[in-house]
């Protein structure tokens, strides 16, 4: 095993008389009240702002480059490399940041309900609040269950939001730096307040170690039916992987980050961190009464006398969201692991407007379109994103791969092979016209095509084909209204469809020339007819 450097300074912090560790969740409550980090909402949850940075600071994201991990990285614009000796003088400078404050606070845990591949993990905050965060998001070990071993040091996060780099010191981009370095097993975060960084820091260490034990890693929610049939939901934030596997008639495993091994589907997290912007009782019960003491929500307004949350004020960042453990919702899987998956959704919110609601995939249209990640960026999610902006994020997580996209590919290619699961492309964006001109596809809608979906009754329905992307839309689905399921009929103008679904046909085609390693069947039988 790698020796990591610069352990002694950190047991030292971590000794110190003004670290709080794994304090409970009242207690963390008191500490934000305290400290004035955060206020309480009238259903009891904390309320905390996170000021400029309200999404994730993917251009500040960096990868040391170390010996042990160099021939093995994706290097590029998603993985970009940062020299070992600017990663160790950031250290220092986080190291000696925290160590002047005059409160830390430590969470000791676990990324993975799999016990035989979990990941010992340390998150070490400056913040109450994103120490609050990191005990909702992450796994809780039981009362008296033993943390970690002498045979695997902990993923160590320091975060310190408060300090920012100097770019022409310090190797980055900005002031804002996310630092993972794989040999020294520690996640350097600082000049952001979002902490969804934590997060995601995490789930990209998964997609680097996962695979090694030919565990395929993935951006995916998941959920489980009385049967014990699973459904796996892929998609980028904002296209319903979160409201989608919140059923009422199904327990989840978990919204958004998973492992697929030769025992079944797994939770990598132990909470979720929910968009809620335009949350009500009546469309998204589940996720709406989770939120209550304990939880967390990042940048909601709030009425300034009866603290009530307006899910609609949108005032601070579109992006606002709402972390919880799995136990506030009623239906789950506990602990959270299930079989292998019967169903797959990949979901899309296609911001032209041309992709049918729900088409069932061959398997080389899975591969085609995993690969692909087709989506929209939708506004608040990523700085300088304010309105959906049309995107390919390979297998539907790009930001968070570290290593070839064929890897996880050939991965999935696999398991479908093995476990024959029906997949499904479901697009959540919008129909009748491109943004802007058409309208978003209904929730309603949506959860009926997926519940057929999960629930058989598209396996032998009457289909049409797609001309021009070649996918098999069904003409019937219980719920919903044949026209919306023909995109072409949904549109005032036909020839504005035709044109429009051609402008989307030659972006995949343009973007699937990088894939120059992947079996041309792929690519001559999964994408557009063009």
């Amino acid at each position: 095993m790698t020796t990591i450097r610069n352990t002694s300074e950190l047991k030292e912090l971590l000794m110190s008389e003004r670290v709080n560790k794994n304090l409970s969740v009242p207690q963390l409550v008191e500490k934000v009240l305290m400290r004035e980090e955060g206020t309480l909402t009238s259903t009891g949850a904390v309320k905390a702002e996170t000021g400029t940075y309200t999404g994730r600071s993917p251009k500040d994201k960096f990868i040391v480059d170390e010996p042990s991990v160099r021939n093995k990285i994706d290097w590029g614009k998603v993985n970009q490399p940062i020299s070992e000796e600017s990663f160790d003088r950031l250290y220092t400078k986080v190291l000696n940041h925290l160590g002047e404050k005059e409160e830390l606070f430590v969470f000791e845990g676990f990324a993975g309900a799999d016990a035989a591949s979990r990941l010992p993990i340390r998150v070490v905050n400056e913040r109450a609040w994103h120490n609050l965060f990191a005990h909702q998001l992450f796994i809780r070990p039981e009362k008296g269950e033993q943390w970690s071993s002498q045979n695997e040091a902990p993923f160590t996060i320091l975060s310190a939001p408060s300090l920012k780099a100097d770019p022409e010191t310090d190797g980055t981009r900005s002031e804002t730096f996310i630092i993972v370095s794989f040999e020294q097993r520690t996640i350097l975060i600082g000049g952001t307040e979002y902490a969804g960084e934590m997060k995601k820091s995490i789930f990209s260490v998964m997609n680097y170690l996962l695979p090694q034990n030919d565990i395929l890693p993935m951006h995916c929610s998941a959920n489980v039916g009385a049967e014990g049939d699973v459904a796996l939901f892929f998609g980028l934030s904002g296209t319903g992987k979160t409201t989608l596997s919140a059923d009422a008639d199904r327990k989840l495993i978990g919204d958004d980050e998973h492992g697929w091994s030769d025992n079944g589907v797994f939770n990598i997290e132990g909470g979720c961190y929910a968009k809620c912007i335009n949350l009500s009782e009546e469309k998204e019960p589940q996720i709406f009464d989770a939120i209550r003491f304990g939880s967390v929500l990042e940048n909601v307004v709030l009425d300034p006398e009866t603290h009530e949350a307006d899910y609609d004020d949108s005032r601070l960042t579109e992006n606002t969201r709402a972390a919880y453990p799995l136990q506030a919702m009623k239906n789950i899987v506990d602990p959270s692991r299930a079989g292998h998956p019967n169903t797959i959704v990949f979901l899309t919110a296609d911001a032209f407007g041309v992709l049918p609601p729900i088409s069932k995939l061959t398997k080389e249209q899975a591969m085609y379109h995993f690969l692909s990640g087709y989506t929209s960026k939708l506004a608040g999610t990523e700085r300088g994103i304010t309105e959906p902006e049309a995107t390919f994020s390979t297998c539907f997580g790009s930001p968070f791969l570290p290593l070839e996209p064929t890897v996880y590919a050939e991965m999935l290619g696999k398991k479908l092979e093995e476990h024959d699961a029906e997949v499904f492309l479901v697009n959540t964006g919008w129909t009748g016209g491109a943004y802007g001109t058409g309208s978003r596809m209904k929730l309603a809608y949506t959860r009926a095509m997926v519940r057929a979906a999960l629930h058989g009754e598209l396996a032998n329905a009457e289909t049409a084909k797609n001309g021009l992307f070649g996918l098999e839309t069904p003409l019937h689905v219980p719920g919903v209204p044949d026209d919306v399921l023909q995109p072409r009929f949904a549109w005032k103008n036909e020839s504005d469809y035709e044109a429009k679904a051609m402008e989307l046909a030659m972006k995949f085609k343009e973007n699937f020339k990088k894939f120059t390693s992947v079996d041309e069947s792929i690519a001559r039988l999964g994408g557009p007819i063009v």
